[in-house]
């Protein structure tokens, strides 16, 4: 079952084992790059956390597919903004990143955290 976000949204990708995301990064046009997820254990929620800085610990390093598969992931997850989007100053980051992070642990609380609980508990 997918947790709906927004309506248009969905966290299926949260329950995905690695061979899945495996087969996602296949479906890119990447199959080269399928063990590099499945050798590091890359699941769905360790997924939230890539991006161009880790993707060469992960033994990618060709620029251009890292920007493709970083934004890839970035629309899996309904991420608009891109890290170099804000001023330095201005740390603030994108509501459904935070709740992403949250999501990515491990444990009874990440997995019966739901969008809409999130946003309440920000509030308080």
């Amino acid at each position: 079952m997918t947790t709906s976000l927004t309506g248009k949204h969905n966290m299926e990708f949260l329950q995905w084992d690695c061979l899945d995301v495996a087969r996602w990064i296949e479906s890119l046009g990447f199959p080269q790059y399928k063990a590099c997820f499945t050798e590091n254990l890359i699941n769905g929620r360790k997924l939230i956390h890539v991006n161009c800085n880790t993707l060469p610990r992960l033994g990618i390093r060709n620029f251009e597919d890292m920007q493709v598969i970083s934004a890839r992931v970035r629309e899996l997850l309904g991420i608009t903004g891109t890290p170099w989007s804000h001023s330095i100053a201005d740390p603030q980051r994108e509501t459904m990143v935070l709740f992403l992070e949250a999501k990515s642990r491990t444990g009874e609380r990440a997995d019966a955290l739901t969008y809409e609980q999130f946003l309440r508990d920000m509030r308080q």
